[in-house]
């Protein structure tokens, strides 16, 4: 293999893995079962046959195949016990060079603290004898919180000692709770989960967001509960019904363009009437299908036990905590479709393809401005009222309308001669430059929804509008063009310095030493990867609600979401929540601080744009407190004490986004603080 083929081989190897329909794909490498072989690509195969050609060594017995993704090899890992055992260790893995053609063997049978397999069912086809076996322990598992923190988790004894920790056990595979071994089958009590709402719920808030409500739409929510949201989406003026078991037995079931089922297949115990309710909930959809469910998993302070599939509270109502993509891939599983993500625990299902793939698309668009004009020209100015619509088509589209698309074109036709001669006076009048960064941007935004479309599916030019099949057209020549470039772009990511070397690089944010921080308004001035890398974690997982700062890890393949709830107003605002989202295994942590003494944020202009309202107060605060010596130790100012002993130290508060000394400081001391001031801001001076 040479080196070129090596390149093409990673390359091909990260995109075949994502496309396969079987297999674990973790950060660095994808992992299959030996029997779901035949489920792979012939090349994945063919992969495999040259590695297997090589081995001298017996491997009939090999349980997994590993394709590494940093550098061309293939490893057979060993786990005899991986049907009997729920967690089998590793007893011996063998690696293949695929361009040297050497082979290494290890074996791991006096290895005290061997690693372990967890999440089984991946590894294996749903045809595979004990797969429903697999999958039922790791839901319980997940219910129970086991499976979070993966990292920690990898091997034999860090396994026992949260299986100790959680008070439960491995029998088989089942997972058995002391703490409710005696426990008689519970008498669930659904009509209890139901939530008096004082505003509307969050998944129909994202809904109204996203604009799917336009005139004439109706609406049905499947499972209402008190029928909040029903009444709140009345008063917008929408024709707007529900239906409950419990509190609205009586109302009729009838079809709606947009129907929600919110928070409601996570409160049914029963997994068939739980299937029931989202294929019920579907057949009175005519346009759009909410869909929500709880994706954080709750920790053991709870006092919640296992049961089925999920845990029981102490109110005696089931929650099944889904994982975001466990819950992707159940609707997607019911009801045979591409269930779209618009927040954490929140799908949209639409029942035309070619509207889900256009709202895909229309998630990418961001404002772009009219260039403005340079000059007066006559011949301009003679017609700018006819040019004005054509203007704001090309900067909607950042191309020429295609023919039928812009109503005014038989009359420019008529007095310019046609749409190109016509973009020609414009250009007379503007710069040419404006008009190919906004060609540009569309480009890059089209681009970026590809790419990210081609995680989960490969989107066929058909199912596009007719609007953005043009777009395509126009911006890239053909739809295999386009492909091309995206997946480029998706190649681009595997790579963790390439992420890194952006970060440092950006123009935007407050670099930290392992990380990029980003203001949320910002995000569309990143580098095109950086806004691919945020939205592999944005459209798969979500983000959290509230968001206002983007966190890039420079080292890590992982995005943290922080919410900042007083960001515009207070000076250094408090970390209120943080959501972190492995994009190797998609896992969620979710923090919440405690306010006695939070993270502070600082330097606020870095994460902002100039022309952000409040830049320049930010800009001024940030020069003052530099100039005040206030921002030489970020470790000693992290959290809420921190800088308020900062503060004494220096003689300074705070008043809204201006320092002043304190009054009560001795006049010395006062002088020889403002002496510190001017020499800092004349060293800056002498820097710069």
């Amino acid at each position: 293999m040479t080196q070129l083929d090596q390149e093409t081989w990673l390359n091909e190897l990260i995109r075949l893995s994502r496309e396969t329909s079987v297999g674990k794909q973790l950060p660095n490498a994808f992992y299959v079962h030996v029997s779901a072989l035949p489920a792979l690509c012939e090349t994945l195969q063919a992969y495999e046959q040259k590695a297997r050609s090589v081995v001298e060594k017996d491997i009939a017995e090999a349980t997994l195949i590993k394709y590494s993704f940093s550098e061309p090899k293939i490893s057979y890992l060993f786990y005899p016990d991986f049907d009997r055992v729920a967690h089998p260790p590793l007893k011996a893995s063998l690696q293949v060079n695929l361009v040297t053609l050497e082979v290494s063997y290890r074996s791991y049978h006096d290895t005290v603290n061997p690693p372990i397999l967890h999440r089984k069912e991946t590894f294996v086809t749903p045809e595979y004898p004990y797969y429903q076996t697999f999958v039922q322990l790791t839901q319980q598992e997940k219910a129970l919180g086991l499976l979070t923190q993966s990292r920690y988790i990898g091997t034999q004894r860090e396994w026992e000692q949260k299986l100790r920790d959680r008070a439960v056990e491995i029998q088989g595979h089942q997972v058995i709770s002391h703490q409710a071994t005696h426990q008689k089958k519970p008498k669930i009590e659904r009509h209890k989960a139901a939530i008096v709402r004082h505003q509307i719920s969050r998944p129909v808030r994202v809904a109204l967001e996203a604009e799917l409500f336009t005139e004439g739409t109706t609406f049905f929510d499947y499972g209402c509960g008190y029928g909040g949201d029903i009444e709140r989406i009345a008063e917008k003026g929408y024709d707007s019904r529900g239906w409950d078991p419990y509190y609205s037995p009586d109302t009729p079931l009838v079809e709606a363009d947009i129907v929600n089922l919110g928070y409601v297949i996570n409160v049914i115990e029963d997994t068939q009437e739980r299937r029931e309710a989202l294929i019920n909930a579907w057949k009175l959809t005519r346009r759009v299908l909410i869909v929500s469910a709880q994706v954080l998993i709750n920790d053991s302070s709870n006092r919640q036990v296992a049961y089925g599939d999920g845990v029981i509270t102490r109110r005696n109502t089931f929650q099944k905590y889904y994982e975001q993509e466990e819950l992707k891939a159940y609707i997607d599983q019911v009801l045979g479709v591409d269930a779209l993500p618009i927040g954490l625990g929140v799908y949209l299902v639409f029942r035309d393809s070619r509207q889900a793939e256009t709202f895909r698309a229309s998630r990418f668009r961001s404002h772009a401005k009219t260039p403005r004009l340079q000059k007066r020209v006559r011949r301009f100015e003679d017609y700018q009222t006819l040019l004005t619509p054509l203007m704001d088509f090309m900067t909607e589209r950042g191309r020429l309308p295609a023919k039928g698309e812009l109503p005014e074109e038989s009359q420019i036709k008529a007095e310019l001669g046609g749409l190109r001669r016509a973009f020609k006076v414009i250009l007379q009048a503007t710069n040419q430059e404006d008009w190919n960064a906004i060609t540009q941007q569309r480009s890059e935004e089209l681009k970026l929804y590809l790419a990210t479309a081609l995680l989960t599916h490969r989107p066929k030019f058909k199912d596009f509008s007719a609007t953005v099949r043009q777009d395509i057209k126009g911006l890239f020549g053909s739809f295999k063009q386009a492909c091309a470039e995206a997946e480029a772009m998706l190649f681009s990511l595997s790579d963790q310095e390439v992420i890194e070397q952006l970060c440092r690089e950006s123009k935007i944010g407050l670099k930290l030493s392992k990380s990029l921080l980003v203001h949320i308004s910002s995000l569309e001035e990143l580098d095109p990867l950086l806004r691919l890398y945020e939205a592999c974690a944005s459209r798969t997982v979500g983000r959290l609600e509230n968001v206002t700062v983007i966190q890039f890890y420079l080292a890590k393949p992982k995005i943290a979401y922080l919410s900042y709830p007083e960001f515009d107003r207070d000076p250094h605002p408090p970390l209120k929540a943080k959501m972190e989202i492995n994009l190797g295994d998609l896992n969620v942590y979710y923090t919440e601080y405690n306010q006695n003494n939070p993270p502070l944020l600082h330097e606020k202009d870095k994460l902002v744009s100039s022309d952000y309202p409040l830049y320049e107060k930010f800009a001024r605060l940030t020069q003052q407190e530099r100039d005040w010596g206030l921002l030489d130790d970020f470790k000693a100012i992290r959290d809420r004490r921190g800088w308020l002993k900062c503060l004494e130290e220096h003689g300074a508060e705070l008043k809204n986004h201006h320092l002043r000394w304190r009054k009560d400081l001795d006049l010395y001391r006062l002088k020889i603080l403002k002496s510190q001031v001017q020499q800092r801001r004349r060293q800056q001076k002498k820097s710069q």
